[in-house]
């Protein structure tokens, strides 16, 4: 996937998801590597990442994916213009925010709003909710 276009990986993801059971989806998942795809998830957020919005900003803000009820965790580290992944709980977190597999793809792929993975409880959010609202506007929609 690294050659194509974010907007072009965000389009196949949501492909992917579409219509799909919880069940189906992390199937699919497994079936293509749980690690990764979530890597190469983190790395389009990266390289999605818009340095002029974020501009003065500085988080640490942590994804725990559940994937067979583990998280798999996963940080980006904003700051100085620059977001960078990490794996794992490197750093203390400014916000986390816990989602399952199937409702993160979605999410990542545009097909479940923030505020309803929300207000539905399928986002959790711990910590600074204001880093979590604004960094929306971080990063490159598809």
């Amino acid at each position: 996937m690294p050659d194509q276009s974010i907007e072009a990986r965000r389009a196949e993801l949501a492909a992917l998801i579409e219509g799909r059971s919880d069940e189906e989806i992390t199937r699919g998942v497994e079936e293509r590597g749980v690690e990764s795809v979530l890597d190469g998830i983190f790395q389009g957020m990266a390289e999605a990442f818009l340095p002029d919005k974020a501009a003065g900003q500085s988080a640490v803000v942590q994804y725990d994916v559940t994937v067979a009820g583990a998280p798999r965790t996963y940080q980006l580290r904003i700051g100085s213009g620059r977001c960078e992944v990490v794996k794992g709980r490197a750093d203390p977190p400014r916000v986390t925010l816990t989602l399952s597999l199937p409702d993160f793809l979605r999410l990542v792929a545009g097909k479940l709003p923030p505020v309803e993975a929300f207000m539905t409880g399928k986002l959790k959010l711990q910590g600074d909710v204001m880093i979590a609202t604004a960094m929306q506007s971080w990063f490159r929609q598809g």
